[in-house]
């Protein structure tokens, strides 16, 4: 199931250019994989004087796990919980900056834990197959 940008903001808290990805690509029950093109945009809330650091990365990771969550609650009829990023683990960058790769980004995530209170998620930010930053995000969910 493919979602363009127009759909993910009704399943993000983020409004206008805070939305960073442009569209969902799949998901199933355990991945989601969603594409950006905005690591390019002089405009990236994100980006500082010297460009977009890739540590910027982690949050396209989080709003992809992030809607995620909501298509998975969405389909269980469940009410969506507000989630914070709680944790950055196992972070491995293998570029500087975000703006200076001309191709889309590919965010892929997998969701390797979750209950009531926390997800777990492991994540890729690839680009033309080249990985750019890999890592795990925790996720703690409000009541």
């Amino acid at each position: 199931m493919r979602l363009d940008r127009s759909e993910l903001s009704g399943l993000l808290p983020h409004a206008g250019t805070m939305c960073l990805l442009d569209d969902i690509l799949d998901w199933d029950e355990t991945r989601i994989v969603a594409s950006a093109t905005s690591h390019r945009l002089p405009d990236n809330p994100l980006r500082r004087q010297e460009g977009l650091s890739a540590v910027c990365g982690v949050e396209y990771a989080a709003q992809a796990a992030a809607i995620h969550g909501s298509l998975l609650a969405g389909k269980q009829d469940a009410p969506v919980k507000p989630g914070y990023l709680a944790a950055v683990r196992e972070l491995e960058l293998a570029v500087g900056y975000l703006n200076r790769i001309e191709s889309t980004l590919v965010i892929r995530a997998e969701k390797l834990h979750g209950n009531e209170t926390g997800l777990l998620y492991a994540f890729a930010v690839e680009s033309n197959g080249n990985v750019l930053l890999t890592g795990r995000v925790s996720v703690f969910l409000s009541a």
